[in-house]
């Protein structure tokens, strides 16, 4: 759509005429996407964004760059959430090629394959699952039952997927009008995984609101992990059962985060870097290789030692 058709759509006053093809962030914006700022500290990346438009608030607009339209608005979070859904791909493509599968690989009764999917060499697709379209999957990959994909989503090769588990769901995104409604956010990204990945049983990942959520090579993750829009995991990474990530967390390489531990969102945490189980993150780890637990977060000695005293205490 040209930038004229989605601001009439939207109520906005614009005149330019140039080619819309999607939403992305401020920094990763080309000259063809819409980005918004509704928060001040994301400044500089408004400053240096190459989008064709921004969703801004009035009292910014002298921020944005020269060849960057201004849209203005009370509530650009709340356009973006209605722009969303400008650009959200249809649920099935009616159109398209058939699957084009692999040598020796297994498609087992009940198995649904999407328009525009591609199966690798030596897979096997236990009952159940829901390939959507436009998914890939590498060679000598095991998919258990009733797994889903949903469309548009990636996996290398050596993957292993167990049952039940969602590749793909919409991330957790809304926006709130001023009377209190909430506005979905269409999640119009997706999930790209990596070679060598285990995921138990009944895991969700969700895809991004743009671009990808990550997941690295060699990771394992548990049953019952969410991890939601936007997250980065990166290699070798380890998640035990019932951690929550938050969206736009990233895990540098190797960490590991022991069961019912949890991130706040849109933080980083270091390399090498062990979350004791039911540890809570509220802000980045920028030093590797320590260990950490308890809520509010601290150094894993700490914690034991914490734990001492109070037990001294009770008796």
């Amino acid at each position: 759509m040209t930038l004229n058709e989605i601001s009439k759509n939207l109520n906005i006053e614009c005149s330019n005429d140039v080619l819309i093809t999607g939403l992305n962030t401020l920094s990763d914006a080309n000259e063809n996407e819409i980005s918004f700022l509704e928060n001040k500290k994301y400044i500089n990346d408004l400053k240096n964004t190459k989008a064709a438009a921004v969703f801004v608030k009035e009292e910014f607009a002298s921020q944005v760059p020269e060849n960057t339209v201004a849209l203005i608005s009370d509530e650009p979070y709340l356009k973006l959430a209605y722009a969303s859904k400008l650009f959200a791909p249809k649920l099935f493509d009616m159109v398209g090629k058939e699957p084009i599968i692999g040598d020796n690989t297994t498609i087992m009764p009940n198995v649904y394959l999407g328009v525009n999917s591609i199966i690798g060499k030596n897979c096997t697709i236990m009952p159940g699952a829901f390939i959507g379209d436009n998914v890939s999957i590498g060679d000598n990959c095991t998919i258990y039952p009733n797994v889903t994909i949903y469309r548009d989503c990636i996996l290398g090769n050596d993957c292993m997927i167990h049952a039940g588990t969602v590749i793909g769901s919409d991330g957790f995104g809304f926006a709130n009008t001023k009377e209190g409604k909430y506005i979905k956010i269409y999640q119009n990204g997706n999930v790209v995984i990596g070679n060598d990945v285990e995921i138990g049983s009944n895991t969700s990942i969700d895809r991004a609101a743009f671009n990808s959520t990550m997941i690295g090579n060699g990771v394992r993750i548990d049953n019952l992990v969410h991890i939601a829009h936007n997250c980065v995991i990166k290699d070798g990474c380890i998640l035990v059962g019932q951690i929550g990530l938050s969206g736009s967390t990233i895990l540098n390489e190797y960490v590991i985060m022991g069961g019912q531990s949890a991130t706040s969102g849109h933080l980083e945490i270091a390399p090498f870097t062990t979350i004791a189980a039911r540890g809570g993150v509220t802000k980045s780890i920028t030093e590797p290789k320590k260990q950490w637990a308890g809520f509010p977060l601290m150094d894993h000695r700490t914690w034991l030692k914490l734990q001492a005293r109070i037990a001294q205490l009770l008796k």
